[in-house]
């Protein structure tokens, strides 16, 4: 029987093997060559924790286990490799710190993958404010798949009949991703104008006050632990180019790329009326081939792919096993669809008497 320090330790190998690989995946298909040798550094890190919790183990007698990285390692290398390592950065790191392990490597160096000569952080740089494209599409898939399998059964429940449950289906996918891509479309503007009123505020201060804004400079540079007079050097030698003391304070205070400011509002816009849209054709893909009783059973059926699909994007940024994600997703979509299945019935009996 295995005691609770060598299941803890077991753990904690996975953990730091699962980063390792993920890490070595990042560093080869990274497009800039400075953030793959960092992600090879990492890595390197990863390997060296690695290492530390099998000579734990060793010491316990406890046997080795093979190496077999999980599948949302494999899934996120994938990801990385098609659309870049930025889109999946922001979860890689909220995995990390969902671990929530003591390791004997610090891993405050995964914040930033680099910082070059002139102190400015990259746009890889793990923020917050940064986003989540991955997360967001889960969201989004999530959502129309949710709202839409409602709608259909509430409809299946009231028995209208297969043209309009199909079509019911089809309004509801459409009305809500062009209520999804204007809301997002919305957000993303208003997001960029507040940034870009910030950099304003920010250029006209520089403009009339260039020492204060060095000494603000310096000021962030010693917060992140440089030596007084090394932080008051470097924020001198940005100040003598205003474009760059500028760009340094927007990344530092503000958390954004001043050339991106948040990304493009129409591309978010058409990212979450494509991701809804993807997620509310579950349930309602059956209505197109078949109809009664065969359908709402195809649907059920049809929705509990979608499920699993999501819970599978789900349980990458949550770090939570895929089995807990599509048993969690499926009781909170089993729940919405009865309801609006019995809302339906009752309220097409009463109108039908």
């Amino acid at each position: 029987m295995i005691d609770q320090r060598t299941r803890r330790y077991l753990k904690n190998l996975r953990v730091e093997r699962d980063n390792e690989a993920l890490y070595t995946r990042l560093a080869g298909v990274a497009a800039d060559a400075r953030l793959a040798r960092a992600y090879r550094r990492i890595a390197d890190g990863e390997r060296a924790n690695a290492a530390f919790w099998e000579s734990r183990l060793r010491q316990l007698g406890a046997p080795i286990p093979a190496l077999h990285p999980r599948m949302r390692v494999r899934v996120l290398g994938a990801l990385a490799q098609w659309f870049g390592t930025g889109f999946v950065m922001p979860t890689v790191v909220r995995l990390e710190h969902a671990d929530h392990l003591e390791t004997p490597v610090d891993r405050e160096g995964h914040r930033d993958h680099f910082v070059p000569a002139d102190g400015r952080a990259k746009a890889h740089r793990h923020r917050a404010a940064g986003g989540n494209t991955l997360r967001a599409s889960v969201l989004g898939a999530n959502d129309g798949l949710v709202s839409n399998v409602s709608l259909v059964m509430g409809m299946a429940g009231a028995a209208t009949g297969n043209h309009a449950v199909l079509l019911a289906g089809l309004a509801g996918l459409v009305a809500g991703s062009c209520s999804m891509a204007l809301g997002e479309w919305l957000s993303v503007n208003s997001s960029r104008e507040f940034y870009q009123a910030q950099i304003t505020e920010r250029a006209e201060r520089l403009a009339v006050a260039p020492e204060e804004g060095q000494r603000h400079i310096a000021g962030i540079y010693r917060d992140k632990g440089l030596g007084r007079a090394k932080a008051e050097h470097l924020a001198e030698h940005l100040s003598e180019t205003p474009r760059t003391a500028l760009d340094t304070l927007v990344r530092e205070d503000l958390g954004v790329d001043p050339s991106e400011l948040g990304g493009s509002a129409w591309s978010a816009a058409i990212s979450s009326f494509c991701f809804f849209a993807f997620g509310a054709i579950f349930p309602v893909a059956p209505y197109f081939i078949v109809g009664g009783s065969v359908a709402m059973i195809a649907s059920m059926v049809t929705t509990f792919v979608g499920l699993c699909l999501i819970a599978l994007g789900t349980s990458l940024f949550t770090g939570r096993g895929l089995g807990f994600s599509i048993a969690r997703q499926f009781v909170i979509t089993a729940v919405a669809a009865s309801i609006t299945f019995g809302v339906g019935h009752l309220l097409g009996a009463v109108i039908a008497a």
